[in-house]
């Protein structure tokens, strides 16, 4: 029977596999076609589109023209634009390693199963996460207000005046504090997710040769999440190259201290829709996106050759 059904078996076929007619293999194409076509739509597309947006300019006397790569280089030459990447540089540089290392550890702390009431902690900590961007900018702007927030109410209570937290010295720092208290819980169920698929038996032999609990931390538990680590930085890096909500929203709060070009896309979203300067905004956005990609590809190359032992 065997011999009959290997001698039926079309060329390049193992025996007993099925027939791969047409219908079979556009199977695979009909699972990934829907998906395939929304990721075009609202993804490529728009991408797309940008680029055929940023090779011109609109102009009141002289409609449309196709001016190629002149809007790039406006842009490497506009100080607006590179003031408020600086300024979105200097907050990542700051802010997402503080935000990272609340979260670790929140996280560390979780998982030691020392914390007591550990399962309510950690709801309040990722709490935050649920609450709007746009809502808790607007949360955090009504605190900081010295003539009508709590931060007024704290000076009248105390009977002296405290730094403004909208002044021109404090804003940035007001700004990472809201991010920071949005995102630590995300992140510290990015790491307490890691933590829990760390094998025991590491703990246990860590135990049986005396490891105290930093050791343990030092040695098992950072290296064991480092890919998480990796994660968290590189979603943490494209978030804060995105900052949009709370500046925009406390703008209004302090318009002396934010202005229009505070961060790239709050520039590229004056520019489009205050000033209608279509074919600059994108080319602005596309710049920052490309920034983006290359400063999160260089940390993610990093974090590879560290994990692997290069």
């Amino acid at each position: 029977m065997s011999a009959v059904i290997a001698a039926k078996a079309p060329p390049g076929e193992p025996t007993g596999a099925p027939a791969r007619g047409p219908r079979a293999r556009w199977t695979g194409w009909a699972f990934v076609g829907p998906f395939m076509a929304v990721f075009a739509l609202v993804f490529l597309a728009p991408i797309a589109y940008s680029l055929y947006l940023s090779l011109f300019r609109t102009q009141l006397v002289g409609g449309t023209q196709f001016v190629g790569l002149e809007n790039y280089a406006r842009a490497m030459s506009d100080p607006l634009f590179w003031q408020g990447f600086s300024r979105v540089l200097l907050f990542l540089l700051v802010q997402v390693p503080i935000m990272l290392g609340i979260a670790l550890l929140v996280a560390l702390a979780i998982d030691s199963g020392r914390l007591y009431g550990r399962d309510f902690f950690r709801i309040s900590i990722f709490m935050p996460y649920a609450v709007p961007g746009v809502v808790a900018a607007l949360m955090w702007g009504f605190m900081y207000g010295s003539r009508f927030g709590l931060w007024g109410n704290l000076e009248s209570a105390i009977g002296a005046d405290l730094p403004d937290p909208l002044g021109s010295r404090f804003i940035l720092a007001a700004i990472g504090n809201i991010v920071t208290w949005e995102f630590v819980g995300y992140n510290m169920l990015i790491f307490y997710s890691a933590l829990r698929v760390v094998p025991t038996s590491l703990y246990e032999a860590a135990e049986i040769d005396g490891a105290g609990q930093w050791r343990v931390i030092s040695a098992i538990k950072i290296p064991a999440i480092r890919g998480a680590l990796v994660i968290a930085t590189i979603f943490s890096i494209i978030g804060s190259f995105q900052l949009f909500n709370e500046p925009s929203i406390l703008q209004s709060l302090a318009p002396n201290y934010i202005s229009t070009s505070y961060t790239p896309n709050l520039y590229a979203y004056s520019l489009s829709f205050s000033g209608q300067q279509h074919n600059y905004s994108a080319t602005v956005a596309i710049i920052m996106g490309l920034l983006t990609m290359l400063v999160a590809y260089v940390v993610q190359l990093r974090g590879m050759r560290k994990e692997d032992g290069r």
